[in-house]
């Protein structure tokens, strides 16, 4: 049987056989522009009729990612929106050679890895451990970029397997530089490099505090501009004898496109300092629209200007050509992914201030962003039986809260106000109808509360253009939450 590159890709990351990947569909989903009504009318207040699906789960096919994962919540990605965004990365505009290393913290599982890994997209990891868990699944050290807050214990094992370390802080790069002292020749390190200005989805300050950005005097992030210029960052790489392979800037998550471009042009200008310097990294933090009207990063817009820098870099610099590294998390993931939950109750407040609210057997332990960012998500309810037949006619105004015993278990904030209650005009819910919170593929899964109340970690399911489901991450059993916890004997 012949398969085509996006099943391939698929069985590569199930291990499946030919005869199962004949179910998955070629059919793509754009990841950033969803363009059916459906998606517009659940977000929109004057919305008449239910919406008939989600961004890619009909009743039918979230049914079917329920009976998998024996159960809801779960999470749910779509493969064919995973690969379409992926080839969007690949193609970005470069002067001389591209590397696209995916952030893996916006989504860790291993079928994910593997996917992109067939893709030839290689890891942008931030921590020991996800180095550890790449390789778990087995994408090759040399394929791995580290870029970390804390310097594992065992950062020159890591570098001598293969990984690209980038020093984020003067005493990162001294302890690189004293571990290779007496190296025979000059180790290689990446610079990691604040900017002095960042940008970030959540606030449109460049050099004030923001959860989402990563850049300017108010971030720890990366190794202060002026260390770099100042001759402080040189002296250590002259004294230890290194060699610096690659510059790294990243500036937030979300990022406003022509800062962003500012700061590659400007990045360019660390690259001149070390002659040495064959790479030039520019992170990631491509803007998402989850909603509709939101606007999203259009990678060909940025990208162009940018080669064109590398050109003239190249022109500067006496021929000298710089490969290009970016670094995609949310952009390659958040709308290839949703939670799936269940309305397990449903409450009436009246008078003033009065609302009706649906109980998700999910919540902050599941996503995050509503409560940390007053992220905006959006929310589709679909029949509990999995039909479209029964989708019905009624909608109502409600206020979508999670399972926790927290107040600030919110899932429609406010938009603009994470402190305040926002209704959300939908289907009318019934207690055992399915809750489907899309743009859920970024920074949920790898980013929740897990085990909060003792809930346990929810499930994951690949999706399949045709709607075929694989289970790739069990529910965590209950016992684990407390199987490493140990009571000394004889102490009650």
């Amino acid at each position: 049987m012949r398969i085509s590159s996006s099943n391939a890709i698929t069985a590569l990351a199930l291990g499946l056989t030919a005869t199962q990947c004949a179910s998955f569909s070629p059919s793509l989903l754009h990841h950033h522009h969803p363009s059916t009504t459906t998606t517009q009318t659940q977000m929109s207040t004057s919305a008449t009729t239910p919406s008939a699906s989600s961004v890619f789960l009909t009743p039918e096919v979230a049914k079917k990612c329920i009976d998998a994962a024996d159960g809801t919540p779960l999470y749910a990605y779509s493969i064919d929106t995973l690969t379409k965004a992926a080839d969007e990365c690949l193609a970005f505009p470069n002067a001389y050679g591209l590397t696209v290393r995916y952030a893996m913290k916006a989504s860790p599982n291993g079928a994910i890895l593997k996917l992109f890994h067939s893709k030839g997209i290689h890891i942008d990891a931030s921590s020991g451990f996800e180095v550890k868990r790449a390789m778990a699944s087995g994408i090759p050290a040399e394929n791995i970029s580290l870029s970390t807050q804390e310097l594992p214990e065992n950062f020159a094992e890591l570098v001598d397997m293969g990984v690209k370390l980038n020093a984020c802080s003067i005493s990162q790069l001294e302890r690189f530089g004293q571990h290779y002292a007496n190296s025979p020749t000059p180790p290689k390190v990446g610079i990691r490099v604040n900017p002095g200005v960042g940008s970030g989805g959540f606030s449109s300050s460049t050099t004030g505090f923001s959860k989402t950005n990563v850049g300017g005097p108010s971030s720890s992030f990366g190794i202060w501009h002026e260390s770099v210029t100042d001759g402080t960052v040189p002296s250590i790489v002259e004294k230890y004898n290194l060699e610096v392979e690659r510059v790294h800037t990243h500036i937030g998550s979300g990022s406003d496109p022509k800062i962003w471009q500012s700061v590659a042009t400007k990045s360019l200008s660390f690259c001149k300092i070390f002659p040495s310097v064959t790479a030039c990294n520019l992170g990631g933090g491509y803007k998402v629209g989850r909603n509709p009207g939101e606007p999203s990063t259009d990678l060909n817009e940025i990208g162009g200007p940018v080669a064109d820098a590398f050109r003239t870099f190249k022109e500067e610099e006496g021929g000298r050509e710089l490969r290009l590294e970016i670094e995609p998390g949310t952009y390659i993931v958040a709308m290839a992914g949703a939670l799936v939950s269940t309305v397990q109750d449903k409450v009436v407040t009246t008078g003033e201030g009065g609302h009706t609210f649906l109980k998700m057997d999910a919540g902050m332990t599941d996503v995050l962003r509503p409560s940390l960012y007053g992220a905006i998500h959006p929310l589709t309810i679909l029949p509990g039986s999995g039909e479209s037949g029964d989708l019905g006619t009624e909608m109502e105004g409600v206020v979508v809260v999670g399972h926790c015993c927290e107040s600030g278990d919110l899932m429609t904030p406010l938009e603009g106000e994470a402190e305040a209650l926002g209704e959300r005009v939908m289907r009318k819910a019934e207690i055992g109808d399915i809750v489907v919170m899309d743009g859920s593929g970024a920074y949920c899964s790898g980013m929740s509360t897990k085990n909060y109340n003792s809930f346990p970690e929810a499930p994951e399911v690949l999706v399949g253009g045709d709607g075929t489901v694989h289970l790739v991450r069990k529910r965590q059993p209950v016992e684990q939450i407390w199987g490493n916890e140990i009571t000394p004997e004889g102490m009650f």
